[in-house]
């Protein structure tokens, strides 16, 4: 079972915080003959600012690393999304071509299920987390669905919005807005047991309307 433990570091008496709760963590460990696996416990130091303290679990230094995978998705510590997208394309494409190589019927009736079921899965998943905002990432995502819709018989002469369109299918990217906007609904709305204030500014102002509106600074010369 993988556990996660985030602490917000800044001076040498939060180093001593966080290495105190490591260490309670290994005693509540022993006390319950729960031992955790010390060669598989590892520290990411996340900001420009950040200390990058060393710490340990019973005696031993855990190893630092800049990358690691969580439940599926390639965390960086520069928190960028360049590894996981070229990842999740690596998989679609894996599998892309083995529907290519086994299938010799190209209609659209058996080419799109396939992609919606086995192929698509992998450039979506988790991809309210990851969701790339540079346009090489989403290029390389949105390339996986091109190679896709011209798999199918009769598509190849069309551009890509065509294609889309033809074969009653969305862009990757509308989708993924598609899917951020779904879970900002359910967290703004208390789907999810999140305090909405930490990633949201509702708009306090008495206006007319509902309560959820979300407040949008303006950005004027003083903020550069």
């Amino acid at each position: 079972m993988t556990q996660r433990f985030f602490y917000k570091v800044g001076s040498a008496n939060e180093i001593d915080s966080l290495q105190n709760d490591l260490n309670n963590l290994v005693s509540w460990s022993k006390e319950w003959q729960m031992l955790f696996n010390v060669d598989k416990c590892k520290v990411m130091h996340i900001g420009y600012n950040n200390c990058c303290a060393e710490y340990d679990m019973d005696g031993n230094k855990l190893e630092t690393v800049t990358e690691e995978k969580d439940l599926g998705v390639m965390v960086s510590d520069n928190l960028q999304w360049d590894k996981q997208c070229s990842e999740a394309v690596i998989k679609a494409n894996k599998i892309l071509g083995m529907i290519k190589r086994s299938f010799s019927d190209n209609s659209k009736e058996t080419i799109i299920p396939l992609y919606k079921s086995l192929v698509r899965p992998h450039l979506e998943y988790c991809c309210q987390v990851w969701s790339p905002h540079y346009n090489k990432d989403i290029k390389l995502l949105e390339g996986v669905q091109s190679r896709a819709t011209r798999l199918v018989s009769g598509m190849k002469a069309l551009c890509y919005a065509d294609r889309l369109k033809n074969l009653g299918l969305t862009s990757l990217e509308n989708r993924r807005i598609r899917s951020v906007l779904i879970e900002m609904y359910k967290i703004i709305n208390g789907y999810y047991n999140i305090d909405a204030s930490l990633f949201f500014q509702f708009d306090e102002g008495e206006r007319r309307g509902h309560s959820k509106k979300l407040y949008k600074r303006c950005i004027c010369q003083q903020d550069y």
